[in-house]
């Protein structure tokens, strides 16, 4: 191939719909447990995250509810993966054997939120959150049905031995996990004869950058189980979210409806939510109550 800027210009276009295509046939899960927030700084802070704004009866005047500074910020960080093709690849016409790479580039940058954000749930132990709590503790500050403070918690068993699996509320525009997007994953190259790289070092860059980040939403959309995940654990992991209440008492109304497990669980999850037949041969009593989210980054 004459190596010429129509002819690099071609591969390029070619390198771009191969990553392209491969973006959009990869399968993800993380729009499903995480809301998107646009960022247009270097950070963004969460204040609002304290509020669960509920309708009241309109006695005399309104009440306002005001939003909590809790001083939870999320820093973008910028994410690249490149890949160098000298240009006697080009001169010998070897551009070709490159697509592979470029495709499995666009693969990794559809499933790169996945990564990040099922690591930060996995985390969610020892990671705070908005309230300065870890994300799952046992000493969450809540509030019982007369207004009164009481601690809650999001974990079933602090000490329990068992693999960790993950019941989820994504049910509402508000999740449990943010995915902050300031710069979308983009394709991007060099190749210009004038570039001081393919100058020195007779070899052309293409590559693709995103400057993202993930964070914790709100704990209450969220339960961490580490006792054996079995119809009774996931009931009462079930129970212990739809009864948590906000401000003044009142329910929250939070029905959980997906169930993130690594693969060692995928197993018993699907047992316990899609099975048809009770895991002891009775009526399968939590059928279709959760979606089953099977990913190694909460392994």
């Amino acid at each position: 191939m004459i190596v010429n800027e129509a002819n690099l210009a071609h591969a390029f276009n070619g390198y771009k719909a191969v990553f392209n295509e491969a973006f959009a046939a990869g399968k993800a899960h993380w729009d499903q447990v995480a809301m998107v927030v646009p960022s247009s700084a270097r950070d963004e802070a969460y204040g609002w995250l304290g509020q669960f704004p509920k309708l009241r009866e309109w006695i005399g005047s309104r009440v306002v509810s005001d939003i909590q500074a809790h001083g939870f910020t999320i820093v973008n960080k910028k994410y690249e993966s490149t890949l160098g093709i000298k240009r006697d690849d080009f001169a010998d016409d070897r551009y070709g054997v490159f697509k592979p790479m470029f495709a499995e580039m666009g693969h990794q940058a559809k499933t790169h939120p996945d990564e990040l954000l099922f690591a930060l749930l996995k985390s969610g132990e020892t990671a705070t959150c908005y309230d300065g709590q870890y994300f799952f503790d046992t000493d969450h500050l809540g509030v019982d049905e007369t207004g009164t403070a009481i601690s809650v918690s999001n974990v079933d068993d602090p000490n329990g031995t068992a693999e960790p699996w993950y019941l989820l509320d994504c049910s509402r525009q508000i999740k449990p996990l943010i995915w902050q997007r300031r710069e979308d994953y983009e394709f991007q190259f060099i190749n210009r004869p004038t570039d001081t790289h393919v100058f020195m070092e007779d070899e052309y860059l293409y590559g693709v950058r995103a400057r993202v980040n993930a964070g914790f939403g709100l704990w209450q959309m969220a339960y961490m189980g580490k006792t054996a995940l079995d119809e009774t654990s996931y009931g009462a992991a079930r129970a212990a979210m739809m009864t948590l209440r906000g401000d003044q008492g009142r329910m929250l109304g939070l029905v959980p409806n997906v169930l993130v497990v690594p693969p060692s669980l995928e197993a018993d999850a699907r047992r316990v939510v899609m099975s048809d037949r009770g895991t002891q041969g009775g009526p399968a009593v939590w059928q279709g109550t959760a979606e089953v989210v099977v990913t190694p980054h909460v392994a």
